[in-house]
């Protein structure tokens, strides 16, 4: 967990998690943060290896 309080997935770059707003409930704001995550270029690159990935075992 980082100093705001967000859960960063190490094994899913990108998959990011407010705690607080999880356990309050407030799932527009967990949403608003994953969002975030998803456009982070550590999720970015995440992708970009799977799919590179994907096609040389295919």
């Amino acid at each position: 967990m980082d100093a705001n309080g967000i859960i960063k997935s190490i094994v899913f770059p990108g998959l990011w998690l407010s705690m607080a707003d999880l356990l309050a409930g407030n799932m527009q704001q967990v949403l608003a943060v994953l969002q975030l995550g998803l456009n982070s270029p550590e999720h970015q690159l995440f992708v970009q290896q799977n799919s590179e990935f994907r096609n040389q075992n295919s």
